[in-house]
């Protein structure tokens, strides 16, 4: 797909969806961080139930990183694989407070660095907790990208790395978030309720649904 007809795949979504935000819960990097962690395989209403009653226990980095596992566990077991999640987050803050002072770095390597964060981790903590343009790639965006035709790589890393290069940078974050609000509530996994969709076959790849 060339940058034109991306744009327009873009104004198509940004007209259906013009409130298109953050659904996940947060109100500082620390909290983005956490939250984005949960949110691997688990809905955004769930972490933010979740975090509702963490957040308010253990507000940092510092009072986290007290913790062991076995203590986080019950408390986040509700957003699934908590072993590994507990497991994470607990040597993230860890490092956070012997590396950073308790503060969550603002740049892709340092971020790649804390146990649990992978590209996509980093990728929303900057976008969301720092304001940095990124398009990160989740399984709605990637899906997406590629039954749109957005992208045709076979990993979210090059997934990104195709969607950075056709679409304009002022727009990733929003872009970002269209993409996963038209997953969500149009374009589902299983069955996309092209019956519904703004972008038609010119548009889309998989017109053929309509």
């Amino acid at each position: 797909m060339d940058r034109a007809r991306a744009a327009r795949v873009m104004d198509a979504l940004a007209e259906l969806y013009p409130e298109a935000r953050p659904e996940l819960n947060f109100s500082n990097p620390y909290e983005t961080l956490i939250a984005t962690i949960l949110s691997a395989q688990c809905t955004d209403k769930r972490v933010n139930m979740v975090t509702a009653r963490l957040f308010p226990l253990y507000p940092d980095a510092r009072a986290m990183a007290q913790l062991e596992p076995e203590q986080l566990e019950p408390l986040i077991k509700e957003c699934g694989l908590y072993h590994n999640k507990a497991k994470n987050i607990i040597a993230a803050c860890r490092a956070l407070v012997e590396k950073y002072d308790g503060q969550v770095p603002s740049t892709r390597a340092e971020l790649m660095a804390l146990p649990g964060v992978g590209q996509k981790t980093a990728g929303v903590v900057l976008m969301a907790a720092f304001g940095d343009p990124q398009i990160p790639v989740d399984t709605h965006v990637f899906r997406l990208s590629r039954r749109i035709g957005l992208a045709d790589a076979d990993t979210p890393e090059k997934v990104e790395q195709q969607l950075r290069a056709l679409l304009d940078e002022r727009i990733w974050i929003y872009g970002h978030h269209l993409l996963i609000w038209h997953g969500r509530r149009v374009c589902h996994a299983q069955k996309p309720d092209c019956a519904h969709c703004p972008l038609d076959g010119e548009l889309c790849g998989h017109y053929e649904y309509k």
